[in-house]
């Protein structure tokens, strides 16, 4: 239970990092991070596998690439869900899901 509230905290110290350094993705408040980090755990654990599994063929077919396809409109379908985070455009919302899978990989390899 503290792990996944340490990475609840990583994350959304990674989407305050991400908004810092883009600036076609901004958040109002940090307050904000703390929501979107929230419902990006929660697409991740539930509705994340569910495409995975039914965009298998179409994954397999371009040997993985979709996987980041995948992300980028669940990060999309994250900043949709959270007041005061926008975000602009599907490649911005590509290059913003590429972005912090490294900065959140980052963060918890330097803390854990």
């Amino acid at each position: 239970m503290l792990n996944a509230i340490i990475t609840l905290f990583l994350n959304s110290a990674a989407l305050l990092i991400i908004a810092y350094l883009l600036p076609s993705f901004t958040i109002t408040k940090p307050q904000y991070a703390f929501i979107a980090a929230l419902f990006l755990s929660i697409i991740n654990l539930v509705i994340k596998p569910i495409l995975v599994i039914l965009t298998l063929p179409i994954t397999v077919l371009t040997l993985g690439l979709f996987i980041l396809v995948l992300n980028a409109i669940l990060f999309y379908f994250m900043v949709y869900l959270t007041p005061g985070v926008e975000i602009t455009g599907f490649g911005n919302a590509l290059f913003a899901s590429v972005l912090f899978s490294i900065v959140s990989w980052a963060l918890q390899t330097l803390f854990k």
